[in-house]
């Protein structure tokens, strides 16, 4: 065999291989080892006086590693797409309703649950009683309960 001539080993003898063969070969071959090795393994970043400065963790975990961490792979800080959307709809759906009702009641429900207003803060306001303004807001509500239902 020449010295030029690309060659690699299969099942127990050197084959002889055109360039682009080899370096398919050898593309493939630094992949597996990538694949094997580099992902598993992980690497320390060294400092001038050969000090361990940095660990850089494997890229491919374990997964024992994992749950005794209690590590999460998706968060459920983070609403999903779904729940945003159905929010979105009952507030439109709310707004809707409230659009529906006299001008004195959609005040009343601005008032306490918009403006965070105390009844009795209101009734002094309007010159009613506190069970008057809670009497007033139990009707708005029930009449708000059935407009979202229908």
């Amino acid at each position: 065999m020449d010295a030029d001539k690309k060659r690699i080993w299969i099942r127990g003898q050197y084959v002889e291989v055109t360039d682009e063969v080899y370096a398919a070969y050898m593309q493939g071959d630094r992949k597996m080892r990538y694949f094997e090795n580099d992902l598993k393994t992980e690497r320390f970043v060294l400092g001038k006086e050969g000090q361990v400065v940095q660990i850089i963790p494997s890229r491919e975990d374990s997964l024992d590693r994992l749950v005794d961490e209690n590590a999460q792979q998706f968060s459920d800080k983070q609403e999903s797409v779904e729940s945003v959307v159905l929010h979105k709809l009952e507030v439109d759906r709310l707004h809707t309703a409230l659009s529906l009702l006299a001008p004195e009641e959609r005040a009343l429900i601005q008032a306490l649950f918009f403006d965070e207003r105390k009844e009795s803060e209101l009734a002094m306001e309007l010159g009613i009683s506190q069970p008057a303004v809670y009497k007033r807001k139990m009707k708005v509500l029930k009449k708000l309960k059935l407009l979202l239902e229908g």
